[in-house]
């Protein structure tokens, strides 16, 4: 599997599709893998939904609730409506042809048709044209279409969802062009929780160039939209990553949706195209990341994104071990006699003198992935140099990081630690590193250690944590 699609909420179910290929485990045919969840944590598979056929493969792409029938494919109810990307080759040619074409549901996306005028939407002149993100602009009462278009987005209207006007394009000479743009969302969110003053996010995936060590990676802009076109708030030549680590790529978020703050939810696809088809897993390949809350905080920087775990996950956790108000020194490790697979921590850590304090995880004699905070560079780094099974692409085991202030002296995170993957949220989302790592089943250990002094725990909490298959409630 790699990118999520069609990502919806209808009738109490949130709906998952996916780049699917169902014969192998490396990319192939994409079909439409589907998942459904009550919670966003314990999921159902269904069967695929949208197969290959005479127009192309089905790569990526979004669905919608239609709740006026604007399309007048559901008989004056709502229905659910998919836009994707039909993918194949110009005729007597070898060039990619990426065209945009619809599906439709009526039964609460258990079986889907596909639309006999299909493809509804063709851009002969370019041929990276993928990936359409759709929503209703209330204010406009129109559908707006966001899609990767090359190195840029490209913005349609619709009234009908079938019939489709080019409307603007932003990014041209905006953000990073490492690779070629993919996968784009465009979101209305409050600042600072006031849903009297809100901020247009727009999130657009990288993909791998073989020049820049970090692979596919997803940006994104903050800024204003008036229906029609999307102004960027920063500088050009600014960037703004999603993500710090080197495995959360070509998320986007769930439609309809109401939450009581106005955030939105998000998922993304946990690999990287530097190396998503050998990574070393023998029945399945590839796994998303945990489903997250997105909301924009203002600080001295300007208006950035911060993302937080759902809540439902709690739900998982098991007994809480919990340490506070304990001070750590060279050579001592709390969590000494503890053997843990998958587990949640959460802490406070006043740094104190400490030139240094880290968590190894998953860990043995031979394996660790250390995640360490250094005080004179203000770095948080995730070191997988010895994470374990790494020989597979010469740029899986690495370290990198990112650089941030401690707040009032004290460093804050939340990870998540399971059998091949960590996901960190520093300073309550602030900051997010997502990668995967592959360990010995037996390196289980867990450390905390400080470097060049003292520093104090002010709380941690551990969780072990259940399967998401040892309670399926769907």
């Amino acid at each position: 599997m790699n990118d999520p699609n069609g990502m919806v909420y209808f009738e109490g179910e949130y709906h998952l599709f996916y780049q699917h290929h169902p014969h192998g485990t490396t990319w192939g045919p994409m079909h439409w893998g589907h998942a459904i969840s009550k919670d966003l944590v314990h999921w159902e598979h269904r069967p695929v939904a949208l197969k290959p056929d005479d127009n192309g493969a089905i790569f990526s792409g979004s669905a919608v609730v239609d709740w006026e029938d604007t399309s007048g494919l559901f008989g004056g109810k709502p229905g659910l409506v998919i836009i994707f990307t039909h993918a194949d080759t110009y005729p007597d040619s070898d060039r990619p042809r990426q065209r945009q074409s619809l599906a439709y549901s009526s039964d609460k996306g258990r079986t889907w048709t596909k639309y006999e005028g299909n493809p509804v939407l063709i851009n002969e002149q370019i041929t990276d044209f993928r990936d359409p993100k759709v929503f209703w602009h209330a204010a406009n009462r129109k559908w707006v279409m966001v899609i990767a278009a090359a190195d840029r987005i490209q913005i349609y209207h619709s009234t009908n969802l079938k019939d489709w006007n080019f409307e603007s394009e932003f990014g041209a000479s905006e953000g990073s062009h490492d690779g070629v743009w993919e996968c784009p969302d465009l979101i209305e969110l409050p600042v600072d929780g006031n849903t009297e003053q809100t901020k247009w996010l727009m999130i657009v995936s990288i993909g791998d160039n073989p020049d820049f060590t970090e692979g596919s990676r997803t940006q994104y802009f903050i800024g204003d939209f008036d229906g029609h076109t999307f102004v960027n708030d920063s500088y050009p030549e600014t960037v703004l990553w999603l993500d710090h680590g080197r495995d959360n790529y070509a998320g986007v978020t769930w439609s309809d949706v109401n939450t009581s703050d106005n955030s939105k939810l998000f998922i993304g696809w946990m690999s990287n195209w530097k190396y998503a088809n050998l990574t070393p897993t023998d029945s399945w390949r590839s796994a998303m990341t945990l489903p997250r809350v997105l909301r924009l905080k203002s600080g001295t920087a300007g208006i950035r994104l911060v993302q937080e775990p759902f809540a439902e996950l709690n739900k998982l956790r098991l007994q809480e071990q919990s340490w506070n108000e304990t001070t750590i020194i060279p050579n001592q490790n709390l969590f000494a006699d503890l053997k843990l697979g998958s587990y949640e921590l959460e802490c406070e850590i006043d740094l104190a003198n400490a030139e240094e304090v880290g968590f190894k995880l998953r860990k043995s004699d031979s394996e660790e992935t250390v995640i360490s905070y250094n005080v004179a560079l203000q770095l948080l780094d995730v070191d997988r140099t010895k994470s374990g099974e790494s020989g597979f692409h010469e740029s899986f085991p690495c370290k990198h990081g990112v650089n941030f202030e401690l707040q009032n002296g004290r460093l804050k995170l939340r990870i998540f630690v399971d059998h091949s993957s960590l996901e960190v949220f520093a300073n309550d989302g602030e900051l997010v590193i997502t990668d995967q790592i592959f360990p010995d089943a037996n390196s289980t250990d867990l450390e905390l250690y400080v470097i060049g002094g003292e520093a104090k725990v002010i709380s941690l909490a551990l969780y072990p944590m259940m399967s998401i298959n040892s309670e399926v409630t769907v």
